[in-house]
Order: structure tokens, then C-alpha cells, then sequence
């Protein structure tokens, strides 16, 4: 994959600026002002690893003529936006796995109907920091090792014998983050079963830190915060049992980055639908989401998808 276009840098920048204070509202309004006359305010919370693609449709949106919608956006994780939308709390929940049954019973419970829609693929990467230069490839087993519950892993040399006698660093998702439901599930077996003793975030720009800043760090997040980072981080390849490989738009379309290839979601409450400006803005983001979810880091879907998507709204 090239590198983030300069409009998709902007982004990112902004990004990290409004995460600081784990809420975004809807960017300044486009030079075109208002020509849909559509107003109103369109709900967002959830997972951090979707909200770039979220907030850049959102400011397409705007600009597109449509600066009178309103549009904040949460960063509570896929776990707190889900609470929020089964509640009925917000009209649009960014998931970055899967909605469980649990939530999906609250939901009705609560009277909330919803639509499932893909938005986009992405690769969970493992970074550590650049200036490593024994480790360019972990294996499944050794991901394991080291983030099970219960692990003694204290130390490089713990992982692998060729590994220096430096102590090890751990950085990742909160248990809030839909990032870390799928980590563990996929490579620990259970969705929520870690070692406890690591530094967690569900702001995945304080995981970037983490790892850049610390000689001795491991850590894990969402592709598209390596590609906008990749000075800052050394990304590893990973062996889920077919050799080493790294996630590229290649890798993760195809699924040969495996186990950790995943896709992104947004879940949209059926009764918001009806509100037209929020008809125009789930249209708006299928129709864009390919082209944004490329500029902001993420591997697009075939584009059969979102007409699936479209047809689903309609």
C-alpha cells in the first residue's frame, strides 16, 4: 500500500488532536455552505479503529453541501458504543468486530432494529518500536506466549532463545475496544482472556506513543494507524501457520494475513432511517467508502458490497 495521500494526512492530524479528548464533533463546514437544506444531528460512538473512516465521510459529507447535519463522533470503543446503541442512546455504532448476542438482545429488548454494514478491511498489526532489529516475524504460538493469561513472559529471551535478555513491554486495546475482543479470541482462543499486566488504551494514538517512545515495546492495533506512523513503528510479520507475512492491501484482501485479517462494521438503527438526513448520510458513506476508507489507511471491499449495503437502507 503507498502512503497516506496529504488530504489523508490532514485527516489523521486532526485526528489525533480531537482523540485527545475522546470525542469529535462534525469538522467546520465546506465552502460550498448549505445547499440540501438538511439539518439535524446524527449520533456516532464506538471503535476507534473505524472512526478515521467514520469522521472522513463525516467531513465529506459537510462539505458536500450539507453543513447544517451535525455529526459528533465517539471514541468509547466498539464495547461503549454498542451500549450506547442498543440502549437506543446514538443512531450509528462504529464496530470493530461483530455485534454479540448479548448486545444484539439488549437491542431488542430495547426496541432498537438495526442494519449490519461492512465498510472496509483491515490487517491487526503487532509494532514494535524501529530501532529492534531482532524480531521481524512472530509466530501465532509466540503471540500466545506472550499475551495469554497467566504468562511469565517477562523478557525477549522468554519468547525465543535468539532473543536478547531485555526486558519485554506490553501496549494494546482496552477491554472496551472490539481490537482486543478479536486479538484475544483469535490468537488466546477467548475473546477477553489476557495477561492483565500491560499498558491498555482504547485511543490507539496513545498506543502509537506507547510503542514509539519505549525502546523494549510490543503492542498491537489496527493497520491504519501503522501506515499513517510507519517512521515511528516497525511492523512485524506474523505466522499463523503458513509462514511469515505482513499485512499489505494485498494480504488482507485476500485473507493470506491470517489469523488477523478482519472486517470493520458500522451497525445503523433502522428508526433513524427515516430521518432523511440520515438517509443521506448512510447513501453519502456507502457511496464513499471505498475511496475514503484507502485514504485514511483501511482495504477497501468490493464495490458488489456496498451496493449490498445500499439495497439494505433502501
Amino acid at each position: 500500500m503507498t502512503g497516506p495521500s496529504a488530504s489523508g494526512g490532514k485527516r489523521l492530524w486532526l485526528l489525533t488532536v480531537v482523540l485527545a479528548a475522546f470525542s469529535v464533533a462534525a469538522v467546520a463546514c465546506g465552502p460550498t455552505g448549505d445547499r440540501s437544506g438538511l439539518s439535524g444531528t446524527i449520533q456516532i460512538d464506538g471503535s476507534s479503529t473505524v472512526f478515521p473512516i467514520s469522521q472522513a465521510v463525516a467531513e465529506e459529507f459537510r462539505a458536500d453541501g450539507n453543513n447544517g447535519v451535525q455529526i459528533p463522533i465517539g471514541v468509547s470503543g466498539t464495547g461503549g458504543g454498542m451500549k450506547r446503541f442498543t440502549s437506543g442512546d446514538i443512531a450509528i455504532s462504529n464496530a470493530s468486530r461483530k455485534i454479540r448476542d448479548s448486545e444484539a438482545d439488549e437491542a431488542r429488548k430495547n426496541g432498537v432494529e438495526f442494519v449490519e454494514l461492512r465498510v472496509a478491511l483491515d490487517g491487526l498489526s503487532v509494532l514494535v518500536h524501529p530501532d529492534n532489529d531482532f524480531v521481524s516475524c512472530l509466530t501465532k504460538a509466540e503471540l500466545e506466549k506472550i499475551w495469554m493469561p497467566g504468562s511469565t513472559v517477562s523478557r525477549w529471551i522468554d519468547v525465543r532463545d535468539d532473543f536478547p535478555d531485555k526486558e519485554i513491554r506490553l501496549y494494546g486495546p482496552g477491554t472496551d475496544s472490539g481490537t482486543f475482543d478479536y486479538f484475544t479470541d483469535e490468537i488466546n482462543g477467548a475473546e477477553g482472556a489476557t495477561r492483565a499486566d500491560y499498558t491498555p488504551s482504547e485511543d490507539d494514538n496513545v498506543l502509537v506513543k506507547g510503542i514509539s517512545g519505549d525502546d523494549n515495546s510490543l503492542g498491537y492495533f489496527g493497520y491504519a494507524y501503522y501506515t499513517q506512523n510507519t517512521s515511528r513503528l516497525k511492523l512485524l510479520a506474523v505466522d499463523g501457520g503458513n509462514g511469515c507475512v505482513s499485512p499489505t492491501e494485498e494480504t488482507i484482501n485476500n485473507g493470506s494475513y491470517s489469523p488477523l485479517s478482519r472486517p470493520l462494521y458500522i451497525y445503523v438503527n433502522k428508526a433513524e432511517l427515516e430521518r432523511p438526513e440520515m438517509k443521506a448520510f448512510i447513501e453519502f458513506y456507502m457511496n464513499n467508502a471505498a475511496v475514503l476508507a484507502t485514504e485514511v489507511g483501511y482495504v477497501p471491499l468490493p464495490d458488489s458490497v456496498y451496493q449490498e449495503n445500499l439495497a439494505l437502507i433502501r
